[in-house]
């Protein structure tokens, strides 16, 4: 009885203590420093402070489980960066699906709202990766409660509206989240989002590069293309002394040969993703193939494709990608119709052969589907921007009857850098006037008039920088 007198005494002082340290934390977050209200979130720690005018730049450490299903069986760091401006501003939530930058850099919402903006590395991207990696935990719901996890942290901070975004992967990634967790966001920004929701069904690729550009640009970088392979012999030597010379090696796709084909099977496919119509009169695209040197084409295919991707070493930070291509984010096959199949002994090689064996997958046809299906029926302040010219396109996401206030845009003659600033002037200001909106910071007379929408923050060259985020070719 005195044992559980005292458990219960015991109880009654922990709960007493609990409330007035609530209490205290709840009388002073609006004048503490945005540091110590930050590290004083659970699991928050500081890796480096960078400074920026008129910004507070952070790298911090968020504690996460591997598992959001089964919270005590192991936790991993995840790398997360805050661009902080004030806590009375919108934020947005950004990821591109990849490893996070550590340098201070604001999106083009950021940049319209004049608001906050929190950046997430993705789960399994070195460093953010369990120890040891247990490869089922990634996945699109996992990576999403990662996102949901971290806004319910930060939200109590940066209490404003929120808007999600991200391009390539990451606008893939903006799109699960809002699936999973569709309260948790006022609004959604997706750049160039793949949307394979069939993964054998590959055929609007096929149209795509049929018809894309110019017939000039295309000839030209066919001709390229097949060229490399007509040369295969006098080109692999090259890439042997230059993998000799370097250190490459090729365990997990299997030969030097596999790995060559893969850099030149993507050649016209990395073209169009990362430039524009006019660089095909560049001098990196030779003009007649056939009478090129083996020095240009092969510059031409290492400038466009890499000759390093498909080794060992260049692979290695891409696994969690591939891993993620192959069980459920589907990845596209084309034909290529200019190319004599002599030539050609592999062709798209599947993700399968870019991941190490000692790592199982299995695909999940269901995934995708469920998403696609989802935003159709069910899509709320959602933006998707995509590129004229970029293949990732070909696929995108489309709207049903059940979307609300949600928008799918094509900018002309854009790549996958597609952005709002390249749209038609009509979906340029609309797409502004509603993402101001989404975020609460519309002024009056942009939601009279859409067409008197602009970015509430100025320009700036170190912060807005507009280049595409190149990954190697056919990565999203």
């Amino acid at each position: 009885m005195r044992k559980a007198l005292r458990w219960v005494l015991s109880l009654v002082v922990l709960i007493g203590t609990l409330s007035t340290a609530g209490a205290a934390t709840a009388a002073e977050p609006d004048t503490a420093d945005i540091k110590d209200r930050l590290l004083a979130i659970p699991g928050v720690s500081l890796i480096e402070e960078k400074p920026y005018p008129g910004y507070r730049f952070f790298v911090l450490g968020f504690t996460q489980p591997v598992d959001h299903r089964h919270p005590a069986k192991g936790t991993f760091q995840q790398r997360v960066t805050v661009l902080h401006k004030d806590t009375a501003r919108p934020t947005v939530f950004y990821t591109g699906g990849y490893n996070v930058s550590t340098a201070p850099g604001r999106r083009e919402p950021t940049q319209i709202v004049d608001g906050n903006q929190v950046s997430m590395e993705y789960r399994f991207f070195s460093p953010s990766r369990p120890d040891p990696a247990d490869w089922s935990k990634l996945d699109i719901w996992q990576a999403a409660s990662d996102q949901h996890r971290i806004f319910k942290a930060l939200k109590k901070i940066y209490s404003k509206k929120w808007i999600s975004t991200g391009g390539s992967k990451g606008g893939m990634t903006a799109t699960y989240y809002e699936r999973f967790y569709p309260k948790d966001m006022d609004g959604v920004v997706a750049y160039v989002a793949p949307n394979d929701v069939v993964n054998k069904e590959d055929s609007a690729y096929d149209r795509f590069f049929g018809q894309v550009g110019t017939a000039e640009c295309r000839d030209r970088l066919n001709a390229v293309q097949r060229e490399a392979l007509v040369r295969r012999e006098p080109l692999e030597k090259k890439y042997a002394e230059v993998a000799a010379a370097e250190g490459f090696t090729f365990d997990t796709v299997g030969s030097l040969d596999k790995a060559y084909e893969a850099v030149v099977l993507d050649y016209v496919w990395g073209f169009w993703q990362y430039s524009l119509l006019a660089d095909c009169d560049s001098d990196a695209i030779p003009k007649d193939a056939k009478s090129a040197t083996d020095d240009e084409i092969w510059t031409s295919i290492d400038t466009i494709s890499g000759f390093s991707f498909y080794t060992d070493q260049g692979l290695e930070p891409y696994t969690p990608y591939f891993y993620q291509a192959g069980t459920q984010l589907g990845a596209p096959t084309i034909d290529f119709p200019h190319i004599e199949k002599k030539y050609i002994r592999y062709g798209y090689q599947p993700p399968r052969n870019f991941v190490p064996r000692d790592i199982k997958m299995r695909f999940q046809p269901y995934a995708m589907r469920d998403v696609d299906t989802w935003v159709r029926h069910n899509a709320k302040q959602m933006l998707f921007v995509y590129g004229e010219n970029d293949p990732w396109g070909a696929e995108p996401f489309h709207l049903g009857k059940g979307a609300r206030d949600s928008y799918v845009f094509t900018a002309p003659g854009a790549n996958h850098g597609a952005n709002v600033a390249g749209l038609v002037e009509a979906q340029k200001d609309l797409a502004t006037a509603r993402i101001l909106q989404w975020a609460g910071v519309a002024p009056a007379a942009v939601q009279e008039d859409p067409s008197k929408a602009k970015p509430l923050a100025k320009f700036d060259s170190e912060l807005d920088k507009r280049d595409v985020e190149r990954e190697p070719a056919l990565r999203p």
